[in-house]
């Protein structure tokens, strides 16, 4: 016989009517065993807004969180994971049996064994195109492949470049090339981050956190100089998994 559970999982976020979790978890949720799971988007404007979804919706088990909470919402808890305090950013809260809000951080996990299978001895060190949460996800996963990396955003601060000092001699010096920022995603797809992509060759990688279009423009653009490419679907999956695994530990 089948155990039935019945629990109910959400996604936090804004203007995420394209969500990836929500489809997954409730194609996942079709099976026979996990019949009485619901999965449903919170969608709010502001994060102030958070408290009250908590309060209004007392039988959550789990949530998932995407941009731009993953920072935000920190202050919300009541305890966060070593790992996930250490990165300074949420994706993943956990509803205690005693009712305490708990966050983890699972971008790390998909990031990390997503690009794991591409990496050859040459790959020694990445640019993280962007500063926001899952950037942070995606460097802490870098420290623990050992793989050395620079922050790019449009304006330089300390330990961040700007995209106008990247040249030939960066891409000769940098061979991981990752795009943390929502530039290329649907439905402006045609925009790529600004990067002089003719310096991309056959030893990079070009790593795109979206996953929809399947295929961006900065994609398309480092794989016409023969870089190998992923996007970011494998990484979702790979980190909703691991949520789901801990909301059921």
């Amino acid at each position: 016989m089948s155990t039935i559970l019945r629990r109910r999982y959400g996604l936090l976020g804004r203007n995420i009517d394209y969500s990836f979790s929500k489809g997954y978890f409730t194609n996942k949720f079709e099976g026979e065993v996990f019949k009485g799971c619901s999965y449903e988007n919170f969608d709010i404007s502001e994060i102030n807004y958070f408290t009250e979804l908590i309060k209004n919706n007392p039988d959550l088990n789990g949530m998932n969180v995407t941009i731009p909470y993953k920072q935000q919402v920190i202050p919300f808890l009541d305890k966060m994971s070593k790992k996930a305090s250490q990165i300074g950013a949420v994706n993943t809260i956990k509803f205690t049996k005693k009712g305490k809000l708990k966050g983890y951080n699972t971008d790390c996990h998909g990031f990390k064994k997503s690009l794991k299978p591409l990496l050859q001895s040459h790959h020694k060190k990445a640019l993280i195109l962007g500063t926001g949460g899952a950037s942070k996800g995606v460097a802490f996963a870098l420290d623990e492949l050992g793989i050395l990396y620079t922050f790019v955003s449009r304006e330089a601060r300390e330990d961040v470049i700007d995209y106008s000092l990247i040249n030939a001699t960066t891409f000769d010096n940098y061979q991981i090339i990752i795009n943390c920022t929502p530039v290329g995603t649907s439905p402006n797809i045609e925009l790529a981050p600004d990067l002089p992509y003719e310096f991309f060759t056959e030893k990079h990688i070009a790593f795109d956190l979206i996953y929809n279009p399947a295929e961006t423009e900065f994609l398309k653009r480092a794989k016409s100089k023969g870089a190998t490419t992923k996007n970011g679907y494998d990484m979702l999956v790979f980190q909703a998994e691991k949520a789901w695994q801990i909301w059921n530990r």
